[in-house]
């Protein structure tokens, strides 16, 4: 599975209030949450993202209240994938629930830029800058967390899985 998309970089500690505000939470629909997506951190975001693009980030990415609509407004606007140093534990599951891709690459955050383009293999974990004309690698996805993000997120894998079994 490759992804290819234009960087947007924000730096440590970009939080789950300011991904997707408090105040938009009753919200539950990814294309209404989108609409307020980083508002907060880049009033900008919305009008400069779009489908396939990639967020980049430094430490912590995520962290703040567990709140699922984070990655849901995230994914709602066309993001991709996220690459970070690291990311807030609970962030990372709720991305995994909903099959946003995440990879950890300390090399690719320090070496990206805004504005690059990246193409990302979640298969082998190569991350290429193709506007630097770098390489990079990250942990890659095992088998099971591929078949999940390509299925959209835990809940649509389990629906398949078990429409595949006639039940």
């Amino acid at each position: 599975m490759t992804i290819k998309g234009k960087v947007h970089k924000y730096g440590a500690d970009v939080n789950t209030d300011v991904i997707i505000p408090a105040r938009y939470l009753s919200l539950s629909e990814p294309a209404d949450l989108a609409r307020h997506c980083m508002e907060d951190i880049d009033a900008e975001f919305v009008k400069k993202v779009k489908p396939g693009d990639i967020i980049v980030a430094t430490s912590n990415f995520g962290c703040g209240s567990s709140r699922e609509h984070a990655p849901m407004a995230i994914k709602g606007a066309g993001v991709s994938c996220i690459i970070a140093k690291s990311f807030a534990r609970i962030f990372y599951r709720n991305s995994m629930n909903i099959g946003l891709p995440i990879l950890e690459s300390e090399e690719a955050v320090e070496r990206t830029q805004d504005g690059d383009t990246l193409e990302v293999d979640l298969a082998t974990g190569k991350i290429k800058n193709l506007t630097r004309d770098l390489t990079f690698q990250a942990k890659p996805y095992p088998k099971f967390m591929l078949e999940l993000i390509s299925a959209g997120g835990l809940i649509e894998h389990t629906r398949q899985r078990l429409a595949s079994k006639g039940a």
